[in-house]
């Protein structure tokens, strides 16, 4: 009976301790920097209000959020939709962006001669650890500084899944999604997708943790691209000429944003 109750107070111990260590994680401030990055978006002009770009109010407080959030419901001056709104920081307005206009597009006409109208996703602003931890370090979604892309639509209504056509697709459509992936990790800091770990087999994570940014290396799993196995587009160039970017990637693996 003794060996069980100082078992049990053991337990109630450790759990305790753990609870504390997310209250003090949730007390800490927001590094500077990040007030610092979202305040130069907002000031270059690049993301400006719209129909599809509207103020979320106050969302956060002294550790999650951010100083100026987003509800984007539209990318491109609403050429291309995301769905559902997502509640995001301006610098990553301003990357989905660019790499909506740089590297998806491009592919989607190269590979199916026609637009993406539509993004997909499932995961933008939430307060948590990674992988929805509730301990450990907080996740760049606790900062609205990273959007979870699950999907795409062209203008002909075609789904392009990431979970279906990553590994199961045709020839087109994993083409398609490599591209995007590879334009991606020339954007954005911390780029995830299937065959990295378990947490990231149905969507590409896409964020802008400033340290993954350290002398131009950027995060990148799995390498999206050199080696066998990449599908070529229609006309026989392979992903990688069309998406080839000077990358430097971290090599680290098991760690995930």
């Amino acid at each position: 009976m003794g060996v069980r109750v100082a078992y049990l107070a053991a337990c109630v111990g450790v759990a305790a301790l753990m609870v504390g260590c997310a209250a003090n994680r949730l007390a800490e401030p927001r590094a500077q920097w990040r007030a610092e990055a979202e305040a130069a978006c907002l000031a270059s002009g690049e993301v400006r209000a719209s129909a599809f770009v509207q103020s979320a109010g106050s969302v956060g407080g002294r550790s999650c959020g951010m100083d100026a959030p987003l509800k984007v419901s539209g990318l491109l001056d609403g050429r291309v939709a995301v769905t559902p709104t997502a509640t995001i920081n301006c610098p990553m307005t301003a990357s989905l962006n660019r790499w909506v206009r740089n590297s998806v597009q491009p592919a989607a006409y190269r590979t199916f001669g026609e637009p993406v109208v539509g993004i997909r996703q499932i995961a933008s602003y939430g307060c948590r650890g990674r992988n929805g931890s509730h301990f450990g370090p907080l996740s760049e979604h606790a900062f609205g500084n990273a959007l979870d892309v699950a999907g795409f639509r062209l203008a002909s209504g075609r789904e392009i899944s990431v979970l279906r056509d990553w590994w199961r697709g045709g020839p087109a459509e994993r083409a398609f999604l490599q591209a995007a992936f590879a334009g991606a990790c020339a954007e954005f800091y911390t780029v995830l997708g299937p065959g990295s770990d378990p947490y990231h087999s149905n969507h590409f994570h896409l964020d802008l943790l400033r340290t993954n940014a350290r002398n131009g290396r950027h995060y990148c799993q799995p390498t999206p691209y050199g080696g066998g196995g990449i599908a070529e587009l229609p006309g026989g160039d392979s992903v990688g000429a069309v998406a080839k970017a000077p990358l430097s990637f971290a090599g680290r693996r098991g760690e995930t944003y």
